[in-house]
This record gives C-alpha cells, structure tokens and sequence, in this order.
C-alpha cells in the first residue's frame, strides 16, 4: 500500500481520512496539466489569435507556442492554478517511485541510478513550476532557464527510468508492458524534441511562413507525451492505494 506521510502506520489503529485508488489518482494528476493545456491553447486560439501567434518575423502562424498561450490573461491563471494544484501529487510521486525501486534493486548501480532518478523527478517538477509562475512576457530569462531545466530534466528523467525498468521487466508480463510504453513513448518525445528545436531554428534564421506552427506543433507532442510518460503509473501502481492517516494520539509528534 503507498502511504502518506511515508511512515509506518499500524493498520489496526491508525484512521483513514482518504483512501484512494492509485489508478484514480494518477488520471487525476496527469488530467490537471492536460486540462489546463488544451484550455490554454483553445482559449488563445479563439479569444486572441492575433497576440498568441504573433512573432518577432511577422509571418503567418497558425498556433501558439505554449509560452505563447500561457502568458496571457485569463490563460496564465488557468495555467497556474492546474500546474499548482498538479504539483504537490508529482512530488508524491517522485518519492513514491524512488520507495518502490530501492524496494527492488540491490546492486549499487542501480541504486545509484535511482537516486538520480529522483533528481531529475524532483528538478522537472521544479522547472515547470518555475517556467509556469514567471511568464515570457514578464522575465523572460528565468522562464526560459525553466524551461531548459524541464526540457532537460524531463529527458533525463525518462532514460533513467527506461534503464531502471529494462532491469525490472524481467519480474513479469505487467512490467514488460510498462517498459514497452515507457521506451517508445520516450522515442517520440525525443524526435519531436528534435523537431521542435530544428523547426525553431529555422523559423528564427530564415522566416518562413509556417514553421513557427511547426515548432508549436511539435511542442505540443513533446508536452503530451511527457504526460502520457507520467501516466504509465497507473500501471506501475494499478493494485496500491494512496492513503492519508491520522495517527491516535500516543503517536502524534
């Protein structure tokens, strides 16, 4: 059973206040930011199109990029309000996933890699809060090192676990499938991470009409695949619970 607080609960004694089914509280978590992205997105398209697809070439485009989207008003507080709200559960689930692998490997490379792991979690998480709380119009410096830090920590985040799982796929048929997703779904974030920077650069170099849509697009990819990497927990996790408790009070501290 995963647990919060991360402590020993004796089941007998200690009372519930939630209990939760993983599979509830992974769509739940990943539904937030995807909420947020397409209301974002529709939003800009429809009540500012203009502002949101403007460029510094000022050549048609037909999308905003996500900064684009999330920097203006009322869209920036949708987005904040679901990353926030969102935060706190990928937190949990950071520590979770670092409880779960010491729980299965023994050699010191693996451990190793899985406190790496962790860091690359808890850094992606800190990047978007970073890239969501200081818009592109406000600093853009700040939002920018955001976003590499996401980009990167996020890339970082998803080899580490594809190698931990490639060790961990061996245990059963419900973990291959876990890695299978896990290693394609990273393939297509890397490829459209490729588009994404390729499109962006050519869009800055020579101004064409369209690509800056191009790179828009491929941005939207590289965000959703991010959330459908996040989503595998609900495999991982599918038969545990999230529980909070309150210890009696000869426990409490």
């Amino acid at each position: 059973m995963l647990q919060i607080p991360f402590v020993s609960l004796d089941r007998d004694r200690d009372r519930p206040l939630i209990r939760l089914q993983f599979t509830h509280f992974a769509v739940a978590t990943v539904s937030l930011p995807l909420i947020g992205f397409i209301g974002c997105v529709a939003t800009s398209l429809i009540s500012h199109f203009n502002d949101s697809t403007y460029t510094h070439c000022q050549v048609p485009n037909y999308l905003p990029s996500i900064s684009a989207a999330i920097s203006l008003t009322p869209e920036r507080y949708v987005w904040r309000f679901c990353i926030g709200l969102h935060s706190a559960p990928r937190f949990l689930l950071a520590f979770a996933y670092f409880s779960f692998y010491r729980g299965k490997f023994v050699r010191l490379p693996e451990l190793l890699l899985t406190g790496l792991t962790l860091l690359a979690s808890l850094s992606e998480n800190v990047g978007l809060l970073l890239l969501t709380y200081v818009s592109s119009t406000e600093t853009y410096s700040l939002h920018k090192n955001g976003f590499i830090v996401f980009i990167g920590s996020s890339i970082l985040h998803m080899v580490c676990t594809c190698r931990l799982w490639q060790v961990i796929k061996r245990s059963g048929f419900e973990e291959r499938k876990s890695f299978r997703y896990k290693w394609r779904i990273f393939l297509f974030n890397i490829f459209f991470c490729v588009c994404a920077g390729y499109f962006f650069r050519r869009h800055n170099k020579y101004c064409e009409p369209g690509i800056y849509t191009l790179f828009a697009f491929s941005e939207y990819l590289v965000v959703l695949s991010n959330m459908a990497f996040h989503m595998t927990a609900y495999w991982d996790f599918g038969n545990k619970e999230v529980m909070v408790a309150m210890p009696p009070e000869g426990k409490r501290f």
